[in-house]
């Protein structure tokens, strides 16, 4: 707890950051203020670097880019694996866990220990990993990192503890994985192969033990070589030499016979009992031609074999196409009987697996779905339905159904809004899933204490938005709105519209939410914005357009020659309305008249349209051409519902739309805001008129502008992928370099404009990209009806405040330190049926900076963050209570005021990867992690941060990531997320029956212990691979020593207790049998010592 006390009387010069005098029409500079000002401010702040701790809570999405997969049919959680070492587990809806290899090798393969709560993981740096299930957040306990060979397949039986491993050289190697050390055992290639084999077989492609005897192991190479190998003779059963290379093996369960799948489309059948050929060879999609031969077709890529109790086995490929047949996309065929269906996929397949009832490999399997892992989605078909429908995935798989361009997070909603978003969303969706539940239902999670209404927003390239429900750490779609179809569609070849943007022109730069008014604004890349209402009914409209014209003349720049350090601005009032003049616009109608190519973007319906219940478009403001130059990319936007008010900025200037009204009220460019207060003493018009190129003032400059106006290409373009690697000075020395100054933020509110104002009134803060803010006025009529007819009223600028950089936020205390938000409009259904006895009358909360004190008019704190630097001014002195220097090195990407432990701080993001967090008013830094080594520029357009002390950002083009900096978030982390581990008890084998035991081989009878254990096989070469402890934690120790292995060992004693008993007696029989032969040896040897001796020779 510490108190600030800062006496303001004529702190106006010493105060830390300065403050500079704010000369306007309406008051003179100096003037001594009348506002009453508070004595002190005394604000006890509460936050202490103890209240922050940085950690990912939850990751959202599809993960990039994948390699593998992997089920557990006991536990029933899946696995999926990918290029960048990471590994999602996900179960029931709740239960999805992200982990991550520290080396960031891609995963090649995963093998879980079915029903053991253990995931093996083979990665592309020849390294096998164990990892722990039976916690919350998983951990490695081992590592094995093999040095001399590559490996390429692993597998895992049912109920062993010894992983067989193939590498790319043709060995198979034995890794016991209670302790992660390599057997002695190993199974070379030349041993596998007959010795006159003059060819190496290739690369190992596929491990399996025989269903009908584990003693038996199958050995798929690549060139197209099998052997089966038996592991207690040490030698080759059969051996198969196909002249088609093999990609994937797959038994009958008997183990009587087995199929493979192959480079040239094909599939081949083999009994065990003639392995000299095939018996049945088939091309399932090469017909025959014309000319009598087989079409050539792609190779299938893997196959199962899957049989059933009740109907004919399946079996289940993926590719196999004919080459000839272009453009066809992905298959998964599914072949039952005769019938043969053709799944076509969206993306490419990665892998698929078969979903059985039984983990036995030796009993029937009866399939019951099929999950397929394409390159961007997941989806699981019913086998049960002859017509194998998809089920309805219930993870948030498709966030990059476009590419995400935009993100907003917003905790703490209405709770009223979630539920209504969801019953509209609820209508549009899609039919003709499977009705059985979904079948990946492993693990458990329950609602924990530590959950209120958060929703989360993603703009994307194509205009969609979508709405989340992000409360309790799950994420669940609510409803999707498409911005594009408030226009006409554009035509090919119309040149403007192509030439400013080609591939995505109603991509989404920004979203404007106000949760309490349900007002929905979004800024898109054509320089376009839309505003939507909320409404429960459908309702036929007409969406008003408004065209502003917000562009730089080319006659009215300043030559460089005549003022070097004077940037380029249009002559003030030349075509833009004077501020305090209401723009006589009619909707639809453009600013400007007469001038050549004064058009925007793109089109609006002009016609009337059946809009269906949710957000409905009622105004679409665009920027338009002038003189050839398309308009510049909209940098900033602010509404507010309660003053009914919208306010947009860009690199040339500012504009205030009344869209109650449908008018512009203020449309000029930035430096004609400051009239004679401007801080920097810059000409607005050349002496000597010298007409330039405006080529220069449609780019952005290299060191000013905000991140959002760097994306001045299409959001989707890979080049914004890169990271940040130049320095971006914004010093005042460096004005001169500049061409345009940018309107960076903005924000509505009750302020004071000028230091000599009594009370708040409506302003608009205004931030540039040369830092400095501005104050404007405005007067709003409060009555109804006169605010729908008298105009609103903005007058000249008020105040001008200075900070190092370009300004990003603003946020605003009272004098006790609580945060005022800003006034809204209580929601009210815009298409609701009229009530002719009560007058539907506005409502509106506003909450005036002297509605919490007990003096009227004792002013306001107003914090102000910029790329370099945050400053708290007292409200209306101007004066500069506290500055901290944020960063010197890098920049700002991100700063918000939020709610942390019932109070405030400021939160801010660094280019270079930094997050901090600094206490207010004081500016105390509470918080500085270096979080992200490296941010590019995905991450810098979608990070975010929301009240709660909680952010988000997009880590990969397909996954969201969500984080926490509240320690109070992180020490509730393990009661909201879910348990992967339940325990469950392991199905029992059926009874196979005395004769078929006894004549089929008994897989029981098979002891690999006395086979690949350190007594019979000696000790692998210490070269070979390399073991390393995992690194777990303290959690993780624990479980090693009780949970995995101890279990395992456990399991195994209970499973053959019996027999071990059975073998003891046997050892014991056997032993006596020994002893009593020996004694019988003995007693014969004796007699015949003693035969002929008299009984005196004793």
């Amino acid at each position: 707890m510490k108190k600030f006390r800062k006496v303001l009387d004529g702190l106006t010069t010493s105060s830390p950051g300065g403050t500079i005098g704010s000369p306007s029409c309406g008051s003179a500079a100096g003037t001594p203020t009348a506002a009453p000002t508070p004595r002190e401010i005394d604000v006890q702040e509460t936050l202490v670097s103890e209240n922050f701790q940085l950690c990912k809570t939850v990751r959202h999405g599809f993960p990039y880019q994948p390699t593998a997969l992997a089920f557990d049919p006991v536990q029933k959680i899946l696995a999926i694996g990918s290029r960048s070492g990471g590994v999602r587990i996900l179960g029931r809806p709740g239960v999805d866990c992200y982990c991550q290899h520290e080396s960031g090798a891609a995963v090649l393969q995963l093998q879980f220990l079915i029903n053991e709560g253990a995931l093996v993981t083979a990665c592309a740096d020849d390294t096998l990993h164990l990892w722990n299930l039976r916690q919350r957040r998983p951990a490695v306990l081992h590592s094995l990192k093999f040095n001399r060979e590559r490996i390429t397949f692993c597998h895992l039986p049912f109920q062993s503890k010894w992983l067989y491993v193939g590498t790319e050289r043709g060995n198979t190697h034995i890794v016991n994985i209670e302790s992660f050390v390599l057997s002695g055992y190993v199974i070379m290639w030349n041993k596998a192969i007959e010795l006159s084999t003059k060819t190496h077989p290739g690369p190992v492609v596929h491990l399996s033990d025989s269903p009908k005897d584990e003693g038996k192991l199958l050995i798929g190479f690549e060139s197209g070589t099998i052997v089966q190998w038996d592991l207690r003779g040490k030698k080759a059963d059969f051996r198969i030499y196909y002249d088609e290379a093999i990609h994937s093996v797959g038994w009958h369960h008997e183990g009587k016979q087995f199929m493979c799948s192959h480079s040239d489309g094909s599939l081949t059948m083999w009994n065990l009992r003639n392995t000299t050929k095939p018996f049945q060879v088939t091309f399932p999609h090469g017909k025959i031609q014309k000319d009598g031969r087989k079409e050539s077709c792609k190779p299938i890529l893997k196959v199962e074999y899957k049989t059933s109790r009740s109907s004919d086995p399946f079996i289940i490929f993926s590719g196999g196409l004919s080459y000839d047949k272009a453009g066809r996309r992905p298959t998964l065929t599914i072949m039952h009987g005769k019938a043969i269906t053709v799944l076509e996929m969206d993306y490419p397949i990665v892998e698929f697996m078969a979903l059985c009832e039984t983990p036995y490999n030796n009993e029937v399997q009866e399939p019951y779905a099929v999950v397929v892992l394409l390159e961007k989605d997941l989806i699981v078909v019913d086998l049960t339905q002859s017509n194998f429908p998809v089920f309805e995935n219930p993870y948030p798989m498709d966030v990059h159904e476009s590419p995400v361009t935009c993100t907003a997070y917003f905790a703490e909603c209405p709770p009223d809004i979630i539920p209504i978003l969801y019953s509209i969303g609820a209508k549009h969706k899609k039919t003709g899933y499977s009705q059985k539940e979904w079948p990946i239902s492993g693990g458990t999670w329950t609602l924990g204490s530590y959950t209120y209404p958060e929703i989360i927003i993603t703009g994307h390239a194509d205009g969609s938005i979508k709405f989340w429900d992000a409360s309790a750490i799950t994420l669940q779609m609510l409803y999707k709105l498409k911005t594009s179809k408030v226009f006409e569609k554009p035509k090919l070849g119309e040149g403007r519209a192509a030439e400013l943007v080609e591939e995505d022109p109603f991509a989404i730069q920004m979203v404007s939410w106000c949760p309490q008014s349900r007002i929905f604004c979004v800024v898109g890349i054509s320089a376009h914005i839309i505003l939507y209402r909320f409404s429960k009914q459908d309702a036929n409209t007409q969406i008003v357009s408004l065209e502003v014209r917000l562009q730089c003349e080319s006659e009215d720049v300043i030559s460089p020659s005549e003022n070097e350090n004077n940037p380029c601005f249009t002559e003030p009032g030349s075509h833009s309305p004077q501020p305090h003049h209401q723009h006589p616009a009619s909707p639809g109608s453009g600013t400007p008249e007469g001038i050549k190519d004064s058009i925007p973007c793109l089109k609006v319906k002009d016609r009337m349209v059946r809009v269906p219940p949710g957000y409905q478009a009622e105004l679409v403001i665009q920027l338009l051409w002038v003189d050839g130059e398309p308009p510049q990319q909209i940098t900033s936007l602010d509404i507010n519902s309660a003053y009914g008010l919208l306010a947009f900025g860009n690199s040339n200037g500012l504009a205030v739309v009344d869209y109650l009204q449908k008018t512009i009220l203020l449309c000029m460019s930035t430096l004609d805001l400051y009239g004679a207060a401007d801080p920097y003493q810059r000409l607005t018009r050349s002496p000597r008129r010298n007409r330039q190129s405006t080529s220069g003032l449609t780019e952005l400059s290299d060191n000013q502008q905000s991140i959002d106006m760097e994306r001045s290409k299409s959001p989707t373009s890979e080049s914004r992928e890169n990271s940040f690697s130049r320095s971006r000075s914004s010093s005042v020395s460096s004005i001169d370099r500049d061409t345009k100054e940018a309107i960076t933020t903005l924000q509505f509110g009750e302020s004071y404009a000028r230091k000599s104002d009594l009370v708040p009134t409506p302003c608009l803060w205004v931030g540039t990209s040369l830092g400095v803010v501005l104050l404007i006025p405005m007067s709003i009529p409060t009555d109804q009806e006169e605010r729908m007819e008298e105009p609103v009223t903005i007058g000249p600028s008020g105040a001008v405040l200075m900070l190092k950089g370009s300004v990003l936020r603003f946020g605003f205390l009272d004098c006790m330190g609580a945060l005022i938000q800003s006034p809204y409009e209580v929601w009210r259904d815009p298409n609701a049926p009229e009530d002719p006895d009560r007058l539907r009358k506005r409502k509106l909360v506003h909450f005036s900076p002297s509605s919490s004190q007990d003096t009227c008019g004792e002013g306001h704190l107003a914090v102000v963050c910029s790329e370099r630097q945050a400053k708290v001014f007292l409200m209306p002195s101007q004066s500069c209570l506290f500055v901290h220097n944020i960063t010197e090195s890098s920049f700002v990407l991100r700063a918000d005021v939020v709610s942390v432990c019932n109070s405030v701080c400021l939160a801010c993001f660094c280019a270079n990867g930094h997050i901090m967090t600094l206490s207010l008013p004081s500016l105390r830094p509470l918080m500085d992690i270096n979080y992200l080594p490296l941010t590019d520029m995905r991450i810098a357009r979608t990070f975010c941060f929301t009240n709660g002390g909680q952010a988000l950002y997009l880590s990969s083009p397909t996954e969201i990531q969500r984080i926490t900096y509240s320690q109070e978030m992180c020490d509730n982390l393990q009661e909201m997320l879910g348990e992967l581990f339940t325990p469950t008890e392991t199905p029992e084998a059926q009874n196979r029956g005395f004769l078929k035991g006894f004549f089929g081989g008994n897989a029981n009878t098979f002891d690999r212990e006395e086979l690949f254990g350190e007594a019979a096989a000696g000790k692998a070469s210490r070269s070979l691979a390399q073991h390393i402890p995992g690194q777990a934690g303290m959690e993780g120790m624990k479980v090693a020593a009780s949970g995995v292995v101890g279990e395992l060992a456990r399991a195994r004693i209970a499973l053959d207790e019996r027999g071990q008993r059975l073998g003891e007696l046997e050892e014991r029989t056997a032993l006596m049998m020994t002893s009593a032969e020996s004694f019988h040896k003995h007693a014969h040897e004796l007699m015949l010592k003693c035969k002929d001796k008299k009984w005196y020779q004793f």
